[in-house]
């Protein structure tokens, strides 16, 4: 990847005024993964709104860093469940054609 494009964690700490243990954290229990590059720390530039999602969740809500995993794990499940269901009915639709 170019790292031109990687967002830098420098960068994502000042702008959304948020600590560096919050996205390690993120970062240990695989919410996000941070690439380290000549011992700089980034991140890939389709992972912000994510982020920016679990920092509203963690500022706004207080919802810890175990809350929001929870929170991610069964919006994914969701997400899954909502693209299986759309292949069933394009499956149905098929048959009674």
């Amino acid at each position: 990847m170019n790292i031109e494009k990687l967002i830098p964690l420098s960068s994502l700490y000042n702008h959304y005024n948020v600590e560096m243990s919050f996205i390690f954290n993120l970062n240990e229990i695989g919410l996000i993964e941070i690439l380290t590059i000549n011992e700089t720390k980034y991140i890939k530039p389709d992972a912000i709104y994510e982020i920016e999602k679990m920092i509203r969740m963690h500022q706004d809500l207080a919802v810890n860093i175990e809350g929001i995993d929870v929170v991610f794990n069964l919006l994914q499940k969701i997400d899954n469940l909502q693209n299986e269901l759309i292949s069933v009915k394009n499956r149905l639709r098929l048959y009674e054609s």
